[in-house]
């Protein structure tokens, strides 16, 4: 049975998920909790972002609620093309906020070996089947480590990435 420390607006943040929209929701509700909460930290690690809802304007509206002084945003990916392509708003978003947001590319970690999670000191997410887009939600201390450790790994690993602003001459 989910507890209120369990939900967000009444959506569960613990347990087991599957599918697209399962894996979406989760992500939007975990963002909106992040802002409501005042999470200080968070580290998002996927191949490609692809298909998290970084593009919709509810996640947007959650970033730019969560954003602020002593906050901090770590992305980790093999690529970041799909959120150049397929993201704007989160690109936006992305450049307002370039002094709380580190990208990183681990071109040296296949992109099917790429974690895909959400990882904060107070929950975290992770799918472990990407075709099916299944995983697990949780707020049991010692996941959020070991997963913490996997993602500290995939960063010691990686160079700076997704620039917020592109220079020419």
């Amino acid at each position: 049975m989910a507890t209120d420390e369990d939900t967000a607006g009444g959506e569960v943040l613990k347990g087991a998920f599957s599918g697209p929209t399962a894996f979406a929701q989760i992500v939007r509700v975990a963002l909106a909790r992040a802002a409501q909460e005042g999470w200080p930290s968070m580290v998002w690690s996927d191949a490609s972002f692809e298909d998290w809802p970084l593009g919709e304007r509810a996640v947007s509206e959650s970033l730019q609620a969560w954003a602020g002084t002593g906050r901090q945003l770590v992305m980790l990916a093999h690529s970041y093309n799909s959120i150049l392509r397929y993201q704007p708003r989160f690109v936006t978003w992305r450049k307002t906020w370039d002094h709380i947001v580190e990208c990183r590319v681990c071109k040296t970690i296949d992109a099917s070996e790429m974690p895909s999670a959400l990882w904060s000191p107070h929950w975290s997410m992770r799918r472990l089947d990407l075709v099916r887009s299944t995983g697990v939600a949780d707020l049991e201390p010692g996941r959020r480590v070991l997963l913490k450790e996997e993602l500290d790994e995939c960063r010691r690993q990686s160079a700076p990435g997704f620039s917020a602003t592109t220079l020419g001459l």
